[in-house]
This record gives structure tokens, sequence and C-alpha cells, in this order.
């Protein structure tokens, strides 16, 4: 895991052990005498390695002692222990109190949230355990390159709907990585998760199959739809989905852009009124410096340097308002998962909002705040 680190073995076992204590060293030696010896001051042999000059064995401190001695011994050292990289809450989830939640139990489970992005690794042991349906608006291709620098990610199409550029499976983390002791918590662990590819491995769309995307979350009677994609301008078909959407009671979450800084400059679909544009914070609670700012904002999220997963069962960090959409997508499916739906969820989540003294063109009602979005207090994390 990216900026992790194992834990070594401590050499203060071995040095507080007296004279006559049963120790467990690994031995490295240079010859074959050196090998006989260490095995001769075994009291139980632990393992024999096939190709390395290596034996582990169990011995009395001072046979130990005299072994390290021993020129033909290279080193004696304490068989200590490693930890396994520990599962991760990145400090998105943390600062917008989502431990709080899964602290309470509060986990997600029977909520749909649909993400509308480059699809959803379908092979991704942070993700398989909750997706649901798949669908693709454009094809899944990891062959060619890409216009303006984008690449395309090494991901096998197993599905029609897989993620050939790592945006969606990013976001689709954020959202709703599991919990499952390895990777990244998202925010509503046990939401079922449903990839709508409507961008193709370079990220790009056309309104076309945005629409359509909108459309088939819609028809599927899912809760929420989140979208981290945007353009400067609208489309009257795609306006004509989000209305639609919207009708049939889906929350519609997107980013608000990364044109900043910038002002009065939310993309599009964000900028849609059915629509609650997402705008992006840093961990000292900063307007990112590239999000787009506007009347149109709601809510804030984190969205600068956020560790997420990515194709190919990795993890990565990335920053943008897409990185802040996924957070409030996975809130509210939390809060669908209560029962509460389409407008109520919105109303909920900007009432909730924590004021951090940024403008309301930049944080609208302000920082997304997922406990007391669902009445918990931060404290009520035990």
């Amino acid at each position: 895991m990216a900026g992790a680190s194992v834990a070594t073995a401590s050499a203060s076992g071995l040095a507080a052990a007296k004279s006559g204590d049963t120790v467990e060293v690994n031995v490295g030696f240079k010859s074959e005498s050196g090998r006989q010896k260490a095995l001769s001051a075994a009291d139980e042999v632990v393992r024999d390695f096939n190709s390395l000059d290596i034996v582990t064995i169990r011995a009395a401190k001072k046979a130990v002692t005299a072994l390290d001695n021993n020129p033909n011994v290279r080193y004696v050292e304490e068989n200590g222990t490693m930890e396994a990289l520990a599962e991760t809450l990145p400090w998105g989830q943390d600062r917008v109190d989502s431990d709080v939640l899964h602290a309470n139990g509060e986990l997600g489970a029977g909520a749909d949230v649909a993400i509308l992005d480059t699809g959803i690794d379908s092979d991704h042991p942070d993700l398989t355990d909750k997706l649901g349906k798949g669908k693709a608006f454009t094809t899944c291709d990891t062959s060619g390159g890409c216009r303006f620098g984008a690449q395309k990610a090494d991901n096998t199409c197993y599905e029609s709907w897989d993620d050939d550029n790592n945006h969606g499976t990013h976001c689709a983390g954020i959202a709703a990585g599991d919990d499952n002791s390895q990777g990244v918590i998202g925010a509503a662990p046990d939401v079922t998760l449903h990839a709508v590819k409507v961008l193709d491995g370079c990220g790009s769309g056309s309104f076309s199959d945005i629409a359509a995307g909108i459309e088939y979350t819609a028809d599927q009677g899912w809760d929420v739809a989140s979208m981290s994609l945007g353009g400067d301008s609208g489309s009257s078909a795609m306006k004509d989905a989000v209305q639609y959407a919207s009708d049939k009671g889906v929350f519609l979450v997107a980013a608000a852009g990364n044109d900043g800084p910038c002002t009065d400059c939310v993309g599009y679909p964000a900028a849609y009124s059915e629509v609650m544009a997402v705008s992006s914070t840093a961990s000292d609670d900063t307007l990112s410096d590239f999000s787009s700012t506007g009347p149109e904002v709601e809510i804030a999220a984190p969205g600068t340097d956020i560790y997420s997963s990515v194709a190919n069962g990795g993890y990565d960090t990335y920053s943008g308002t897409s990185m802040a959409t996924p957070h409030v997508a996975g809130v509210a499916g939390q809060l669908a998962s209560n029962g509460t739906t389409g407008s109520s969820i919105r109303s909920t989540l900007k009432n909730s909002a924590e004021s951090i003294g940024l403008g309301s063109n930049e944080s609208g009602s302000g920082l997304l705040d997922a406990a007391a979005a669902l009445g918990y207090d931060s404290s009520d994390d035990t």
C-alpha cells in the first residue's frame, strides 16, 4: 500500500533472554560446516531453506551466542515478525466521520449506488463482494492510445463495463470500498455498487452515452447516481435525462469541475438544478486549488490526495472534484439504506454539513458530515 510501512522485528527479545532460555533465530551460514554447526546446536529445526544458505532453529541462547562467533556463520538474528499491511481509512473518510457510521453498524446495506464513469474493475478484491449489475454505453478497450496524454489502464475487459482507465474504480472505492482487512474502506462499505460505463478508456463519453447511462440508472430504480464527470457546456439530451432521473426519485450528485481557481465556473451536469454539485477540499479544510466554484455548489467534500482502488487490484492517490463526489454518493447511500430518498437525501446532506469558513460559492452549505447526516455525534465512534 502506498505510503505504508512494515513493522520490523526488534532484537529486544533475544537480548533480554537468559543464557538457558530457548530462542528462535535465523542462522545464515557461509559453508556446509556452518550449516551443520547450526543444526547441531538446535533443539528444534524450524526450517531448513531449499535454496538459501539459512536455517531457522530453536536453541538455548548460550548455543546461539556460540554460533554467532563461528567463522562459518554469516549472521544470527532473532526470528522476529512482520505485520500484514492493514486496511486503511483514508483521510477523507476520517474527516467526514464515515468511521463513526461504521462503528455504529451503519454500512449502507440495501442501498444501490450507480457509478457513472469509466467502469469498475470487475475483479478488484475491495469491490467484487458488493458489485451488482453493470452496463456499458461505451466500449471497454485497453488497446491504443489516447489524446491529451490520458492513459488507459492495463486491465483485461472481462466484462463490457470493466474499467479501462482506473478513474471509475477509484471513485467506486471511495464510495464503497469493502471493510475486508485490506485496501481501503469506503463511505458505505455494504451498499451495492453498479458500474454504468459512460466514459471510455481515455476518460471521454458523448452526451448521448451519459444521458443513456442516467436513463438506465433511473429505470433500474437505483437510489444514487454518482457522476464524477463534466464539461463546460450542457446538452439538451443530458438535461432531459437528468430531469427524468430526478422525477424517478434518483439522488443525482456530480463533480463541480477542476477549472479552479475560478469563479462561477461549475461544469455540467453539476450545474443543473436537479443535481447536487460538489466542490473539493484539502486535508486542512481549505478549498482545493483546482476546484471549480459558483452559486451551483451545494456541498464540499475531500478531494485532494485521496487514496483508493484502481484497476488490477491496485491502489493509488488521485486528486479532483471527481474524488470529492463519491464521498457524497456513499453517504447518500447510507441515507438511502435508512429509507431516505431523492430530494430528502439532498436536503439532509445540506442541513447537516459542517461550516469550515469557506464562501457559499466555494462549499455551498459546508463540508460533508456523514455522522451528522445520520444523526450521530462525531464522538459516537465507540
